[in-house]
């Protein structure tokens, strides 16, 4: 088992609840894989955090230099922050951030895909003959990723 580092500042330290709660809201983050000749390869995606299985799912074409990079290595980080807030009268935002380690794999089942691909619709509109619609023409091409993961962490600050 892996042994993951843990948050230097534990004072900015959010709870594994508020975590959750920030992947469930937000739209999009950046998942980083290992990439060509050992450099990260990072990209905004779009997720679907599952309260059922507490898995991240992303949905994508089905080549590219992320699925190169996914067969040699499952292993991923995937961040998320949000725009933050500002206390009265000053101009530094607060922001929570979660970063995510773990191991990803390929989901293959039509029905999941049509599944998690409509909750991750939601989030953007509740236009259901627009979701249909493009479930209808897309999910046979779609890939569908999924996030298992080994280690949440997040954190508050604020910008100075």
């Amino acid at each position: 088992m892996t042994t993951f580092r843990p948050l230097t500042r534990k004072a900015k330290q959010i709870s594994h609840a508020e975590c959750l709660e920030l992947l469930d809201k937000e739209r999009r983050g950046i998942l980083s894989v290992n990439g060509d000749n050992g450099f990260p390869y990072s990209m905004p995606m779009n997720h679907y955090y599952n309260p059922e299985d507490g898995c991240i799912y992303f949905h994508c074409g089905k080549g590219g230099h992320r699925a190169d990079a996914l067969l040699r290595s499952d292993k991923v980080c995937f961040c998320v922050c949000e725009a933050g807030e500002k206390d009265a009268n000053d101009w530094a935002l607060h922001v929570r951030s979660v970063v995510v380690f773990g191991t990803m794999e390929s989901i293959e089942d039509e029905g999941q895909i049509v599944r998690i691909t409509t909750a991750l619709s939601h989030k953007f509109t509740e236009d259901e003959a627009y979701i249909q619609n493009e479930i209808a023409h897309f999910a046979s091409k779609t890939r569908l990723l999924k996030l298992t993961p080994l280690h949440v962490c997040g954190k508050r600050v604020k910008e100075s």
